[in-house]
């Protein structure tokens, strides 16, 4: 989330309404502060902080004058309490999401790798397409590390299938050639005699299993987010 607010943004996305201010009404001090801060900010962005710091200090600052609670209060807040996550509970509930689980994060990584890696190259454009699936089910996303561990397992599953794929469309003389030549460790010798060791270099597809990947070699094409 982003840090700078200016007043017109803090009074539009984190005035508390009817409906929140009854929801805040039986708490008080700490609780009453963090529990407002977690509703609104799961509001602005269907998840909740991973931590006190992201949330934007002028947010806290508004929000505590809202609930009479001081700012320096939601620096009391347990994360670890069960309260927080009776709270998280709440707000869900308020917002029609559930908790995201592992068989959704399983369903999410099939879904990267046979939609939309194949058209998609950018991993943060897929982390985006993860957070956006979620809120569209309206299923809490999983917190933003969790996501590029799943981003990075589509990819991989995509990259498997598709050389897979590409390796089984091949005729078993081809893929016999192609072997031969990935298994050359340099000394192959060219028409006129002459090996590559002698020559003091290497095979092309010597050097080519030794460099690093890069956007360019990997398959698919991007799309324009």
């Amino acid at each position: 989330m982003r840090q700078d607010w200016e007043p017109e943004d803090l009074i539009e996305v984190w005035t508390l309404l009817e409906d929140d201010m009854k929801r805040v009404r039986n708490k008080s001090g700490a609780t009453r502060l963090g529990f407002a801060l977690l509703l609104k900010f799961f509001e602005v962005e269907a998840r909740f902080p991973e931590s006190a710091r992201e949330v934007p200090a002028a947010a806290v600052e508004y929000v505590a004058q809202q609930v009479r609670v001081p700012a320096r209060a939601w620096a009391d807040y347990d994360w670890q309490s069960k309260a927080i996550q009776r709270h998280r509970g709440e707000i869900r509930a308020a917002y029609g999401f559930r908790a995201n689980t592992e068989e959704d994060q399983d369903r999410l990584a099939a879904w990267l790798a046979t939609e939309l890696c194949p058209v998609e190259l950018s991993r943060d454009r897929l982390a985006a397409a993860v957070v956006a699936r979620c809120r569209n089910d309206h299923v809490e996303p999983p917190a933003p590390g969790q996501v590029r561990r799943l981003v990075g397992t589509a990819v991989k599953d995509f990259e498997k299938r598709f050389c897979r794929g590409t390796l089984d469309r091949l005729s078993h003389a081809s893929r016999s050639r192609l072997e031969d030549l990935i298994a050359g460790d340099g000394t192959e010798q060219d028409a006129g005699g002459d090996g590559a060791a002698a020559r003091g270099g290497r095979s092309h597809f010597t050097e080519l299993k030794t460099a690093p990947e890069t956007e360019a070699a990997r398959p698919g094409r991007g799309v324009a987010g």
